[in-house]
C-alpha cells in the first residue's frame, strides 16, 4: 500500500469516526413543547466508508469514491433491546433510494449504520425506487416497514421520462434484517403516499392510514389524510377510504397532508404527528402538524391545534428540496420521553425530544384554527385578558 493511499484511508477514517462520536448538545432556546439539537443525528456524511470506497490499492489507487451519497433523510424508528434504531432514506448519487439501519445508545446521537443496508425483497413488479418507510410494531408480533414504492408510468409517452405511480410496499420482519416483501396495498385510489399502519386491530382488521391522490405529486381530489380496513395484511385490500382530516383552506394544510408516524395511545385519545404542505411564492413549504383522535373511534379527530407544530429553522430550510420538514418516525420511552426522528430539506435527519404529557398538552389546550383572520385575534385577545388578570392589571370596567 502507497503511502499517499494510507494516509488519504487514515484521514477518512478518522474524520469519520469524530463525525460519528460527535456529542449533540440540546439547543438553549425552546418553545416549552419541544428541544431542537445542535447537530443533524444523519447526514450523507454518516454513510459508512465501506459503502462508498473501494479500499482495494490496486483497483482504487487514488482512493476515489465508487458509490457516492448524495442525502440521508425521512427515517422510520423504534426501540428494540434497548437501541433506538432509525430506519432511514439513503440516496445514491445515482438518485436511487434504498434503506438502512442506524442505531444509537441514546436516541440523541453516536447514530451507526449496520454493516449492510436493507436488502429488500421485489415482488413481481420490481421497484424503481424505494423511501420513507414507517415502521411499526403491531399487535400480531411482527415489525411492518410500509413505503413508498415507485415505477415508471407505463402508460406515459415515451418522451415523458418522469411519469411515476407510487403505490404502498408493504414488507414485515422480526429484528429489522430479515424482510418477508408482501403484496403492495391496493385502495380505490390512483396512487397512494404516506400510507401508515395502525399498531393495533380495529375491528379484527387490519388499518390503514392513507393518502389518497390522483398523481405522482398531486394530491388532486384526494381530500387528506384517509383511513381504511383490509381484513388481510398479506394481500391487503383497502376497499372503501374515508378522509379523517381534510386539507382546508389557508391552512398549513391546504395543498396536501399525510400522516408521519404511527400515533401514539395515551390516556386521552391517540396522538398524530402529519405533515401539511401549503404552496408559497418560492414553491412548495412543508411543516409538520400535530392532531388527536378518539381513543376508540379513531376515525374521530377530537382535538386539533392551529397552525404548525415544527417548521424550518436555519439551515434546515436549505437542501435538494428547500423548505421543507418531513417525519415518518419516533420512539416513546418507558419514563414518556418522546424521540421525534424529522429531515430538512429532503438532505438531512435531526432528532427533537418532548414527552407523551407535554404533546397531549400541546394538543387539547392550544386553540383550534378558526378559519378567520378575527377569530384569531379574539383567541389572543382573551388570552391577553386572562394574562392581565393573573397580573392584576386588568383594567377596570367603566359603568
Amino acid at each position: 500500500m502507497n503511502t499517499s493511499f494510507k494516509s488519504r484511508l487514515d484521514t477518512l477514517e478518522r474524520e469519520h469516526t469524530l463525525l460519528i462520536d460527535r456529542r449533540n448538545l440540546k439547543k438553549t432556546s425552546s418553545n416549552g413543547i419541544f428541544d431542537r439539537y445542535e447537530y443533524p443525528i444523519l447526514t450523507a456524511e454518516h454513510a459508512p466508508l465501506e459503502w462508498r470506497y473501494d479500499f482495494n490499492p490496486t483497483s482504487n489507487p487514488y482512493l476515489m469514491e465508487r458509490c457516492g451519497i448524495n442525502a440521508i433523510f425521512n427515517a422510520g424508528a423504534i426501540k428494540v433491546d434497548g437501541k433506538y434504531l432509525v430506519v432511514a432514506r439513503v440516496e445514491g448519487l445515482d438518485r436511487k433510494s434504498f434503506f438502512a439501519v442506524a442505531e444509537s445508545d441514546n436516541g440523541i446521537d453516536g447514530f451507526k449504520f449496520w454493516d449492510y443496508p436493507v436488502e429488500m425483497p421485489e415482488n413481481e413488479m420490481p421497484d424503481t425506487n424505494v423511501y420513507d418507510m414507517r415502521v411499526v410494531k403491531h399487535e400480531d408480533g411482527w415489525i411492518y416497514g410500509l413505503f413508498c414504492t415507485e415505477r415508471r408510468d407505463q402508460s406515459a409517452h415515451e418522451g415523458d421520462q418522469s411519469a411515476a405511480i407510487a403505490q404502498c410496499g408493504i414488507a414485515r420482519t422480526k429484528d429489522l434484517r430479515s424482510w418477508e416483501r408482501l403484496a403492495d396495498l391496493k385502495t380505490p385510489s390512483p396512487q397512494q403516499r404516506n400510507v401508515v399502519l395502525h399498531p393495533e386491530f380495529v375491528d379484527g382488521k387490519y388499518a390503514f392510514y392513507t393518502r389518497p391522490q390522483d398523481s405522482f405529486i398531486e394530491a388532486g381530489k384526494g381530500g387528506g389524510i384517509g383511513f381504511g380496513l383490509s381484513s388481510s395484511i398479506e394481500e391487503a385490500v383497502v376497499e372503501q377510504e374515508i378522509v379523517i382530516d381534510r386539507k382546508v383552506y389557508h391552512t398549513v394544510y391546504e395543498a396536501k397532508n399525510g400522516l408521519g408516524p404511527a400515533p401514539i395511545k395515551t390516556e386521552h385519545g391517540w396522538l398524530h404527528l402529519a405533515h401539511g404542505v401549503r404552496n408559497t411564492a418560492a414553491g412548495l413549504r412543508y411543516v409538520l402538524y400535530m392532531f388527536m383522535t378518539d381513543l376508540h373511534d379513531i376515525t374521530k379527530v377530537v382535538h386539533k391545534p392551529a397552525g404548525y407544530f415544527m417548521a424550518p429553522e436555519g439551515e434546515e430550510r436549505i437542501g435538494d428540496v428547500s423548505n421543507v420538514l418531513f417525519s415518518n418516525g419516533w420512539i416513546v420511552d418507558e419514563d414518556g420521553t418522546v424521540f421525534i426522528y424529522y429531515a430538512s430539506s429532503d438532505t438531512r435527519q435531526h432528532v427533537a425530544t418532548s414527552t407523551v404529557n407535554k404533546l397531549v398538552d400541546y394538543v387539547m389546550n392550544t386553540p383550534e384554527d378558526q378559519l378567520r383572520s378575527s377569530k384569531t385575534v379574539e383567541a389572543i385577545a382573551a388570552m391577553v385578558d386572562s394574562n392581565k388578570k393573573l397580573n392584576g392589571t386588568a383594567e377596570p370596567v367603566s359603568i
